[in-house]
């Protein structure tokens, strides 16, 4: 049993191996298309519990397509149903969870939530997004850069806005994967300095860089998240907006990286916000090749944590 709690807690060989059979189901799925006979079940009688306590678009249509896709069912619970940690421990939950289905994929605000159901459960627990991290996003965007400019290692990528959770699973991807990673941005809004430092560990050149233009000279890839959550107060919301102005990725941030350059971005976007209609829309942009390698990648990591 494997669990997929975090990319530095997944060996770099693993991370490698999901990507590889991520790739291989996105081209048999395309074969079928075509009308190649479809003869991988590799979920068929398999129960998977999805549990949304944070709301989620792209997060819940993959996770549950994917396991339709593999032959397995859904079982979909949101934080209301569940109650994680009111009427019952969260120990308790996943120890009744783990005599009813197969894996968990939870989608959760507290990173201790994911942990403490991990710690009891009996079968795998996915990670579907914390505030701290969202490793199966940069799964996703791994694997659409290498779709589009082969492997990552070595490669700079430039982070422009807040260092949140999306931004953190980066770093650790920095390090199993051997990319340079750079980050640009205001320092109260910085990634955390343990993820920083578990990545310059790894032997990656971790860099801040306060000037978005000198920060993207010779990046391979730009990326950027929305500059506010969907709960932040409207106080929140126009401090975030003075704080992160300068950093929004428009066609002149685009043009001091490298020609070829990509853009990525985990939607969903304020466009006009941290990034402009131009650049989403553009020739640099692969946010909607990035959407649909959630489905593919997530697959490969479900099949990994059941090892299938």
């Amino acid at each position: 049993m494997n669990h997929f709690l975090d990319i530095h807690k997944t060996s770099a060989d693993d991370l490698r191996n999901i990507l590889i059979h991520a790739r291989e189901m996105k081209i048999a799925r395309g074969d079928r298309a075509k009308g190649a006979p479809d003869d991988s079940q590799p979920l068929a009688g398999k129960m998977v519990a999805l549990i949304f306590e944070k709301p989620s678009t792209r997060t819940r249509v993959s996770f549950d397509l994917g396991v339709r896709q593999m032959g397995g069912q859904t079982m979909v619970l949101s934080g209301a149903e569940m109650q994680l940690g009111h009427g019952e421990t969260i120990a308790d939950t996943a120890r009744v969870l783990s005599r009813y289905v197969d894996m968990i994929m939870i989608r959760t605000y507290e990173e201790a939530v994911l942990l403490e159901l991990a710690e009891h459960a009996t079968v795998p627990v996915i990670n579907g997004l914390t505030n701290r991290t969202h490793p199966c996003q940069i799964m996703a965007d791994i694997m659409t850069y290498e779709e589009h400019r082969g492997p990552i290692r070595g490669r700079k990528v430039v982070w422009s806005g807040d260092g949140n959770n999306v931004c953190a699973s980066f770093l650790h991807a920095a390090g199993q994967f051997g990319f340079n990673f750079t980050f640009t941005g205001p320092e109260p809004l910085d990634p955390e300095a343990v993820f920083v430092a578990q990545a310059r560990a790894q032997g990656v050149e971790v860099t801040i860089e306060r000037d978005p233009m000198l920060a993207v000279a010779g990046a391979d890839l730009l990326v950027t998240d929305t500059w506010v959550s969907m709960h932040d107060s409207q106080s929140t919301r126009e401090r975030r907006h003075n704080q992160l102005r300068g950093y929004q990725v428009n066609d002149r941030l685009m043009a001091a990286a490298k020609p070829d350059a990509l853009f990525m971005h985990c939607l969903p976007a304020h466009r006009e916000d941290e990034v402009t209609n131009a650049v989403m829309d553009g020739p640099h942009s692969v946010v909607f090749d990035e959407a649909e390698n959630r489905l593919h990648a997530q697959k490969a990591v479900m099949r990994w944590c059941l090892g299938l």
